[in-house]
């Protein structure tokens, strides 16, 4: 599995918190990581970081993709009595916000609290017993007896994320929060790793994107993604392994954990791009799933290949069970096979590469 290096990166990757929109904090590890395995490493105004490897000027540049931010909540409303009322940061689930510790992220330092979950015996079903709550429902107790005992702590936009941090459940599978998309990130970084130790193969440039914001529309992506304008994308995110109870496969597809990574077809990935990566994966024996997309892929890919006049993409996701959760888990199996593919895929480039629906 993991070395000692790449295990110690992706544990403090996972731990950071990067909630989407307050991203900076991870986007340090993130580049000081990449940068001993990078020739050039940039930044912009929101976050977005970039890391180059090159080979030559006159070659194609290929984009590897992946987001940095991970959902979560915010301060919106602190009460008199100093309870702390919150918002969510994308796409999170009021349903499993109750009973849960977390971590407020202030100016002052990392502030721990509660979600409040009234007691069993005193709910009924006039008083919201069993049912999903609204956000304005959930609140925070961090043991301040006023509001203004807790503004000495917190303030109002302060992000907040759960506590829960890695576990291994045995030596391949691992569950965290933020897998979604911290490993990503790892990945992507990995594959820089491996690509500057081949680099006598490498015939193209290659620039990792580690983008901000994805969560609330891709908007990282989409800013670089137009400025650097790569001849073509590598785009990794988490999917949906549909292998636990109660899934419908007919509708959500079959994608098992351990199994491989998945390859997406249809929509913004190029089937062209697509044949590569599925002849790289039978030539080096990568175990690969198929997934197809019907409208939008929901993750960057959708924000990057219609750029400018089009940037050929192609979307390789990891699968993970419990989406959108604390305990998002994944196979390092998986992980590894990711890492494979998309190297393998990269090698198997040429320095006048082109994508065409023709060729």
């Amino acid at each position: 599995m993991l070395d000692k290096e790449s295990q110690s990166f992706l544990e403090e990757l996972l731990i950071t918190p990067s909630p989407t929109g307050y991203e900076s904090e991870g986007q340090k590890v993130w580049r000081k990581y990449v940068k001993n395995y990078s020739d050039k490493v940039e930044s912009d105004a929101y976050g977005s970081v970039v890391a180059k490897i090159e080979t030559n000027m006159d070659v194609a540049t290929i984009m590897l993709e992946a987001h940095a931010d991970e959902i979560g909540m915010v301060v919106q409303h602190i009460s008199d009595d100093g309870f702390i009322t919150l918002n969510k940061l994308g796409g999170s689930d009021s349903t499993i916000a109750r009973a849960k510790r977390v971590y407020i992220h202030s100016k002052k330092g990392r502030v721990l609290g509660v979600t409040g979950n009234k007691a069993i015996h005193l709910q009924d079903s006039k008083n919201g017993g069993g049912k999903q709550p609204s956000w304005k429902d959930i609140y925070v107790d961090i043991g301040a007896g006023s509001r203004e005992e807790a503004l000495d702590l917190v303030q109002i936009g302060d992000p907040v994320t759960y506590t829960d941090e890695v576990e291994y459940l045995n030596d391949e599978i691992i569950s965290a929060r933020a897998l979604d998309n911290r490993i990503g990130g790892f990945v992507i970084a990995q594959v820089m790793r491996q690509l500057r130790k081949r680099k006598s193969e490498l015939k193209v440039n290659v620039m990792a994107l580690n983008s901000v914001q994805e969560e609330v529309g891709g908007f990282g992506a989409r800013m670089m993604s137009y400025r650097h304008m790569p001849d073509a994308a590598l785009v990794t995110d988490v999917t949906h392994a549909t292998d636990t109870p109660g899934i419908n496969n007919k509708e959500h597809g079959t994608v098992k954990l351990g199994e491989g990574p998945s390859v997406q077809h249809g929509g913004a990935n190029h089937p062209s791009i697509v044949s590569l990566i599925e002849k790289a994966a039978e030539k080096s024996e990568i175990a690969i799933q198929h997934e197809a997309t019907s409208v939008r892929t929901g993750t960057d890919t959708d924000s990057i290949f219609y750029q400018r006049t089009g940037i050929p993409s192609a979307l390789i996701s990891l699968p993970i069970r419990y989406m959108h959760s604390p305990v998002e888990t994944a196979s390092l199996k998986d992980v590894e096979a990711l890492i494979s593919l998309m190297t393998e895929s990269i090698l198997a480039m040429e320095p006048d590469q082109t994508f065409s629906v023709f060729e």
